[in-house]
């Protein structure tokens, strides 16, 4: 798909321009949406909206993470819609299912059972009409311990934090700052390999977005950019290892608890935008 090119406002440019000579760091012209790309971008979000909806029907425990895809599958195909990471790099299912110490990119299987008290994040990627999005949620399967329910509750706070620092002229630090001091206050750690990116014309787009960091660091924020704010938050240290015969799904390397909250969000004249829940 062909960019369009952004036409930034006089306002808009000469408050890049003063950023930039103070010697921050601006987004560049493909990192800001048009309004036409920024409405599609929404279209596919409501389907991926709906798609979690559907998921959160149905996950219960007995299913396998296969039936999970199975089911994110056949809704986005009612949808007209294309699953994102079906062989996006070779990542050979419909969507990403990560159970308990699974960080991300847990890939779904007929061997894998949903048990009582697990904690599944379901990740799930859109295409429609040729634009993307991207969320995910953390499922609990019946009943869990308040250990899991509080690395929840605490992730989905995380993110709330962090998208509050979601405005114009704030900086990726920021949000990367909100989150990283709410999760360690906590006793928990961030995940540094991983984090949010551009979304909408592209699966994945510039820029990074780090759920660590310091303040007033990093890229500036203006109207237009789209991207996802994803922290992984572990009940342990910070550290991850990917498995070494799938090559994709990523652990903890201390084998403790992961979860993980993410929106698709436009920064927009006053705020922010959820495109995705």
């Amino acid at each position: 798909m062909i960019k369009q090119q952004a036409t930034l406002s006089l306002e808009l440019q000469a408050k890049m321009d003063f950023y930039q000579k103070q010697g921050y760091k601006v987004p560049t012209l493909d990192m800001i949406k048009t309004p036409e790309e920024i409405e599609k971008i929404k279209a596919s979000g409501v389907i991926n909206t709906a798609v979690l909806d559907h998921v959160e029907k149905h996950i219960k425990a007995g299913m396998t993470t296969q039936d999970i895809d199975d089911l994110v599958s056949s809704f986005t195909k009612e949808h007209q819609a294309i699953c994102a990471p079906l062989n996006f790099e070779g990542y050979p299912k419909s969507v990403c299912t990560s159970v308990n110490h699974e960080v991300c990119h847990g890939i779904p299987s007929k061997l894998r059972k949903l048990k009582e008290g697990d904690i599944v994040n379901v990740d799930v990627s859109t295409i429609y009409n040729g634009y993307y999005s991207d969320a995910s949620r953390m499922f609990i399967v019946g009943k869990t311990s308040k250990e899991r329910e509080k690395l929840i509750e605490v992730t989905k706070e995380c993110l709330a934090l962090g998208l509050k620092q979601c405005k114009p002229y704030n900086f990726t630090g920021d949000i990367g700052h909100a989150i990283q001091s709410h999760a360690e206050k906590h006793g928990y750690s961030v995940v540094r390999e991983l984090g949010g990116h551009g979304v909408g014309i592209e699966f994945h787009e510039d820029p990074f977005i780090y759920h660590f960091g310091k303040p007033k660091t990093g890229l500036l924020l203006v109207p237009g950019m789209v991207f996802t704010v994803e922290p992984m938050i572990n009940a342990g240290g910070k550290d991850v290892v990917i498995d070494r015969y799938n090559g994709w799904t990523i652990y903890t390397k201390d084998g403790k608890d992961s979860a993980q909250v993410e929106h698709t969000v436009l920064i927009t004249e006053t705020g922010y935008e959820i495109l995705t829940y």
